[in-house]
């Protein structure tokens, strides 16, 4: 592909989300973006970008930022879209946990501030995700039509359960 197509390409799949300010004092916002909603964060001077879900609280575990389901209490990093988990290996006494990965669980997309504005590009790498699942029409069809809310509470907690 030529500069020019690579270009056209990645406008196609570029959105404007808003003004810089306004985000940052929202710390969050939900945008729609062809048959895929997406949530932007604003935390800590950084912009993120992850599928929309149920996750809500924003927490710190082992030094990565996640964002974290009230509900199942699963644990996907802002930065990779990765699953958390802590485990403990039988074998070593005194008994240590430790995070460790599931793998990309939430499609993460990329965030850039132009001129003050805010720009949204999609992550449409090739192959499945598990969040790709509910961005389909079945899911909305039949999960968010059933009266599911999508609030989203964004506080922050030290609470590393």
């Amino acid at each position: 592909m030529s500069s020019d197509e690579d270009v056209a390409a990645a406008s196609r799949h570029t959105l404007f989300i808003g003004k810089k300010e306004n985000i940052i004092q929202s710390r969050r916002v939900v945008k729609s973006v062809g048959e895929r909603d997406v949530l932007v964060i604003y935390h800590q001077g950084d912009f993120y970008a992850i599928d929309v879900r149920c996750y809500r609280k924003l927490r710190d575990f082992d030094g990565r930022t996640c964002i974290v389901c009230p509900w199942h209490k699963y644990k996907i990093t802002l930065a990779e879209g990765e699953g958390l988990y802590q485990a403990v290996d039988p074998s070593v006494k005194p008994l240590k946990p430790t995070w460790c990965s599931k793998g990309i669980k939430q499609r993460v997309h990329t965030v850039t501030v132009s001129n003050e504005d805010v720009f949204l590009t999609l992550n449409d790498s090739p192959g499945p995700i598990d969040s790709d699942y509910y961005q389909t029409e079945k899911y909305r069809n039949t999960f968010l039509k059933e009266g599911a809310g999508r609030g989203f509470d964004l506080s922050t907690d030290s609470d590393d359960s």
